[in-house]
């Protein structure tokens, strides 16, 4: 197995192991320490998206020093440990304040997506990001499979027996990596293009951080409450049907995916303004209350969506060099993770204020300012680029 495909597993099982949990925290506080008060669930999911912000930071500051599989030898395993002790505990305040520091420690995972780009080319780049966005959509789609019927019919502290077991085998994947003579872990592919450092837009990642921020917080603002927005018109109620429907998206990036790599030639960035003005059309048809028009729309805003996150990746990662890779994107990874901590604050409010519909309206109007802003913003890279494809 190739060294990028030995990375792409791993990182896919850290996806599974870290969202093994994630739709289940009301069943899981209730369950086991009885807690049934919705906003301490929101304080909890608010806290781990702020210990997720400030993790991945820090582990890339780290990994200018240190390499980054080093790094994931250790934190996984000190992960794996305080994920046992989560599922020995029976103490509610111990439980918050152990399980944070685990996730500051299981934060290390994200160092592998920068990391897999390092060490293949530039021309690559584009295929493998959006192999990687589809690893993480199917590893979060496992993980909660995985969750829910470790809560329904086991016991739901044994989720972190999985999640520990998942923490120590991407500390051996990464032991192995490091002593096998096969992989060459040191070695970087991926060059910094010269003709490229005048392209650059002064504070291109404040820029690009900004724009992503308000790009996340309208694309979770419409999740949290979609299924019930779907069940309040429709005549399908089913919580099979709306899981479904709220999962197209989901199916439409694996179908985007194989088509973008039957391409013989890859657009890299180039299509982003295209992206998020066919999100527009798809978040406008989802905010009618029809069937119909809420299926077509959830087609197009997730091939839009789809499109339009990968693009902004290999963005960034153009503009950025192979040695600043991780902490760029740990930056750009903390205006993101931001922007759905706010979403997931405001939301509730929202939607008790005005309506279920209400979500859809802002998130348009959130994504009329990602697009103006990047056409202003990025503009002069664009034009750059077209002038030197004619050269």
């Amino acid at each position: 197995m190739k060294l990028k495909n030995f990375l792409i597993l791993m990182t896919f099982v850290a996806v599974v192991s870290d969202y093994l949990l994630h739709p289940f925290y009301p069943q899981f506080f209730e369950l086991r320490f009885g807690v049934k008060n919705p906003e301490l669930v929101g304080y909890y999911f608010a806290a781990i998206c702020f210990m997720v912000m400030i993790a991945f930071p820090f582990w890339a500051y780290i990994s200018k020093k240190v390499s980054e599989l080093n790094i994931l030898v250790y934190t996984q395993f000190v992960a794996g440990i305080l994920a046992l002790y989560c599922f020995y505990t029976s103490s509610y305040l111990l439980f918050w304040i152990v399980s944070l520091i685990m996730i500051l420690f299981k934060g290390s995972y994200l160092l592998v997506y920068p990391y897999i780009l390092k060490i293949i080319t530039k021309e690559e780049h584009p295929k493998v990001i959006g192999l990687l966005s589809v690893v993480v959509h199917l590893g979060g789609i496992l993980g909660a499979v995985i969750g829910g019927l470790t809560v329904d019919l086991i016991d739901p502290r044994n989720i972190f027996l999985i999640m520990a077991a998942g923490d120590f085998v991407q500390m051996g994947m990464s032991g192995y990596l490091l002593k096998s003579d096969k992989y060459a872990t040191g070695l970087i592919v991926s060059e910094e293009v010269k003709t490229e450092k005048k392209l650059i837009p002064k504070g291109f990642i404040l820029k690009l951080g900004l724009i992503t921020l308000i790009l996340y917080f309208s694309d979770f603002l419409i999740r949290p409450f979609f299924s019930l927005y779907w069940e309040s018109f429709s005549a399908y109620k089913t919580k099979f049907i709306s899981g479904t429907v709220y999962a197209i998206p989901g199916f439409v990036a694996l179908i985007t995916l194989w088509i973008n790599n039957k391409r013989k030639t890859q657009n890299g960035y180039k299509g982003i303004v295209n992206a998020l003005v066919i999100a527009l059309i798809g978040l406008f048809l989802q905010g009618i209350p029809s069937d119909a028009f809420v299926v077509v729309g959830r087609i197009i805003y997730g091939w839009a969506i789809f499109q339009g996150v990968v693009k902004f990746d290999i963005l960034l990662f153009e503009l950025s060099t192979p040695d600043s890779y991780a902490l760029d994107y740990s930056k750009i990874h903390f205006f993101q993770n931001l922007g759905v901590l706010i979403a997931s604050l405001s939301v509730g409010v929202v939607v008790d204020k005005f309506s279920l519909q209400i979500p859809f309206t802002i998130a348009l109007v959130g994504f009329v300012i990602t697009l103006v802003l990047y056409f202003f913003v990025f503009k002069s890279v664009r034009v750059t680029h077209k002038e030197l494809a004619k050269t």
